[in-house]
């Protein structure tokens, strides 16, 4: 019928979509990977802004593999979510990887933030002179706390599909689903807390960075020095502002996906999942 063809249409569009952003996604943090393995191997050691962004490169390229999986089961073969424990392991795994790219994004912003800015507050310089001590406890601390949200999804999602669904009938995938979405409200308050808490930091960094660059600029602009200074410290400021615009953006559809999820409305979700998919690639 012509609705079911519209529908067929509809899924082969939304596919081909995502699939296109996940896979440029995936290729740019595989060649930053790649890049900073071999500057690993030529020199023994990364210095820690090359941890955060090796860590960050993998969350990434991990968290497209799982999203792109996610997505084509639940537009071309909606049942297999069905085979457990194929749905909670896909969340549980979605989550890990979606808070640590979250909180290896914001240790990136911090990171800046401490080695670049110039504050003459005593806690700011002890922390600019043991930043590099610091960043591997955050990064561990960072990785520890997503697991822990990953356990905690997929146990919850375990309970909530074993209380929600009948393996033995077959039912309207996406009304199953929202059945399950009741139940998970724990997680929805959770999740909102880890973005909104690295959402935070993110701001306060990028606040004062950008707080910082600007005073730097006017003082060589008052004391007459050389333009390309100048022109440096605009480009980072230019760099760091489009950074928290895109940052932005990705929280509040993330925000967007938490309201909407319980609620049929396919084409909204639609764009929100865009957007989603399209910040790891953007950003990197």
């Amino acid at each position: 019928s012509p609705h079911q063809l519209n529908i067929t249409s509809y899924r082969a569009t939304t596919a081909t979509i995502i699939t296109l952003e996940t896979f440029a996604g995936m290729w740019i943090n595989a060649f930053i990977i790649c890049v900073l393995c071999l500057a690993w191997g030529r020199k023994k050691t990364l210095n820690s802004n090359e941890k955060i962004l090796l860590l960050l490169g993998c969350s990434r390229f991990w968290y497209l593999c799982f999203s792109w999986l996610y997505s084509f089961l639940l537009k071309i073969y909606p049942y297999c979510l069905l085979v457990h424990p194929t749905f909670q392991l896909l969340q549980g795994a979605y989550s890990f990887f979606n808070c640590s790219n979250f909180w290896f994004s914001a240790c990136l912003c911090l990171f800046y933030c401490i080695k670049i800015a110039n504050f003459r507050n005593r806690f700011f310089i002890y922390m600019k002179l043991k930043i590099d001590r610091i960043v591997p406890w955050l990064l561990f601390g960072s990785m520890i706390f997503s697991l822990v949200i990953g356990i905690f999804v997929y146990n919850v999602i375990d309970k909530a599909v074993c209380k929600s669904l009948n393996f033995t009938c077959h039912r309207i995938l996406w009304k199953a689903a929202i059945r399950i979405e009741e139940q998970l409200y724990p997680i929805h308050f959770i999740t909102g807390f880890v973005y909104t808490t690295s959402f935070m930091a993110v701001i306060l960094s990028a606040v004062f960075l950008l707080f910082s660059l600007w005073r730097h600029k006017h003082k060589i602009q008052t004391n007459s020095m050389n333009s390309l200074s100048v022109d440096a410290h605009m480009k980072a400021m230019k760099s760091i502002a489009s950074f928290f615009t895109v940052y932005s953006i990705n929280f509040i559809s993330l925000i967007l996906t938490l309201i909407y999820s319980t609620k049929n409305q396919n084409h909204l979700m639609f764009i929100v999942y865009v957007i989603q998919i399209a910040f790891p690639g953007v950003h990197s």
